[in-house]
């Protein structure tokens, strides 16, 4: 499993060649595109993102079409993918940076360093948050996007890794669980309410060949 989005509605997730979507509240299956879809997902409110090895894909999610496509910064390395400001921000998984891109061209505007490998990004309420998963360690990080300075940090649980990374706008997150074949919801801290994880399992619902690498 790599990238996950929210539409308003339902979630999204990249599983290797298609796009699935679920009911967030039961998890069941609502429907899915035949579409490459090799690591990080985004929503702009209209139409869908989708990293496909070295090019970022626009598509139309009532036909499934894909109606344009933009280069990707890291030309395949690229990990995580949100919407926001009117333009895509793109993690790239080993060189630890997160771009933010023109979606009509692909062109840099702006690029964020991290210490850590990045996987999902999103941006919720002005905060910037991304996910990392090196090793046997994963956690979500509020970061300053001018300085990529660490303002917070969410530990996740011994054998929980995050590939993916989206806010619902509100205290939730859906997290991309790998290989695991379960999305996660786990509340935003400091919000007025414990953090918790809960997950949804995806297994019956996505193709036995899944990306389980990175958003």
């Amino acid at each position: 499993m790599g990238g996950v989005t929210y539409d308003g509605e339902n979630v999204w997730f990249a599983s290797g060649d298609k796009l699935n979507a679920f009911d967030p509240a039961n998890g069941n299956a609502v429907r899915s595109i035949d579409v490459a879809a090799h690591a990080g997902t985004a929503f702009d409110g209209q139409h869908l993102f989708q990293l496909a090895e070295d090019r970022i894909q626009k598509i139309d999610p009532g036909t499934g079409r894909v109606l344009a496509t933009i280069p990707a910064p890291g030309g395949g390395g690229d990990s995580g993918l949100t919407w926001a400001e009117g333009t895509l921000w793109v993690g790239q998984y080993r060189d630890r940076k997160i771009h933010q891109i023109d979606p009509q061209t692909g062109t840099i505007l702006r690029t964020i360093e991290s210490n850590r490998f990045v996987t999902g990004v999103t941006w919720v309420d002005g905060e910037f948050w991304h996910a990392t998963w090196e090793g046997d360690e994963s956690e979500l990080r509020r970061v300053d996007p001018r300085t990529g300075e660490v303002m917070e940090s969410l530990e996740m649980p011994a054998g929980v890794y995050v590939s993916g990374l989206e806010s619902d706008g509100g205290d939730r997150f859906f997290c991309g669980g790998g290989s695991s074949g379960k999305v996660r919801a786990v509340r935003r801290p400091g919000r007025g309410s414990e953090i918790s994880v809960g997950s949804t399992s995806t297994q019956s619902k996505r193709p036995s060949r899944a990306a389980s690498r990175r958003d």
